[in-house]
């Protein structure tokens, strides 16, 4: 089983502001559709945009540094793409707040004093 490693990666779309609108547009549904594929095969976990800007923020989670180059280099946007990766490490405290939500979610599904015997 291979171990899995989360990447925050920061990118700035650079694409010429004099590019065509159909090249433009083209490029950007195509995007949209690559980025559903990696999101279909549990890469790219969760996107975010950089409000005022044309940038975006996105947890990655690859194999290694190779894998995630081949996901960021397989977006059609790539060429005019700049990137800033981060690799993540867990911290200890996760562990913890695991724990704390479960034990929530536990008491949600179980609460004090209701009788969860069959009428």
């Amino acid at each position: 089983m291979d171990l899995e490693m989360e990447w925050l990666v920061r990118t700035h779309n650079r694409l010429p502001a004099d590019t065509p609108v159909a090249e433009r547009e083209g490029l950007r549904a195509a995007e949209r559709e690559r980025a559903l594929e990696l999101r279909a095969q549990g890469v790219l976990r969760k996107l975010w945009r950089t409000p005022g800007s044309a940038g975006t923020v996105a947890l990655y989670e690859c194999r290694d540094a190779t894998h995630l180059h081949e996901a960021l280099s397989s977006l059609p946007m790539f060429p005019w793409l700049e990137v800033s990766v981060e690799p993540l490490a867990d911290h200890p405290q996760e562990a913890q707040a695991a724990a704390l939500a479960a034990a929530r979610a536990e008491a949600l599904d179980h609460p004090e004093g209701h009788d969860e015997q069959p009428v």
